[in-house]
């Protein structure tokens, strides 16, 4: 919040997200949420802000108007809405929808994969993956489509989805943990 400054009442959207993160913001806002059909169904919060659910596809989100919002948020998901062009596609409906964004992705260096919690999960051999997944399908199957359909987005990838925007690096210990990219103007 302190990177776009915005006064009460804006209004947000939230791709991918769930309203509770939304409590560590002080300033009233109106925040649309958007998610899959079927996988998220709101929470019962006691809040200052107001909330609009809506399903539907990031990629795509043609009831959507350009430039509706105020900021477009979202944080952790364009490694899940599938290949490069999918990944291009979120980020045109994110530039498309608001004159500010923030978007926020792991990095593939940190050492602790955010998705498997498994050390190293992108530089292990794939035989050692393969054997993972078979069992993770056993056990979790959801949760193993989910670690699936993840494809790590690079810095450099980052940039060119959303050429308009600053790039900066959060780190722990000085190893890159994520990438967020951000817009605060037109």
């Amino acid at each position: 919040m302190a990177i776009f400054n915005l006064p009460a009442g804006s209004k947000v959207i939230d791709l991918g997200g769930v309203s509770r993160i939304w409590n560590f913001v002080e300033i009233p806002l109106n925040i649309t949420i958007v998610n899959l059909p079927g996988s998220y169904k709101g929470e019962d919060l006691d809040t200052h802000h107001q909330f609009t659910y809506l399903e539907g596809d990031a990629t795509s989100l043609p009831n959507l108007q350009d430039g509706s919002f105020d900021l477009v948020f979202s944080n952790s998901v364009i490694e899940h809405v599938g290949d490069t062009e999918r990944q291009r596609m979120f980020a045109g409906e994110v530039r498309r929808l608001a004159a500010y964004y923030f978007i926020q992705t792991p990095a593939i260096w940190f050492p602790l994969e955010a998705h498997t919690g498994v050390p190293f999960w992108w530089f292990l051999p794939n035989w050692i993956k393969a054997r993972l997944h078979r069992r993770w399908s056993r056990i979790l199957p959801a949760w193993n489509d989910m670690v699936l359909g993840t494809t790590v987005i690079s810095k450099r990838a980052l940039q060119s989805f959303f050429p308009d925007g600053s790039l900066l690096t959060e780190r722990a210990f000085l190893i890159p943990k994520c990438y967020c990219v951000f817009r605060k103007s037109t």
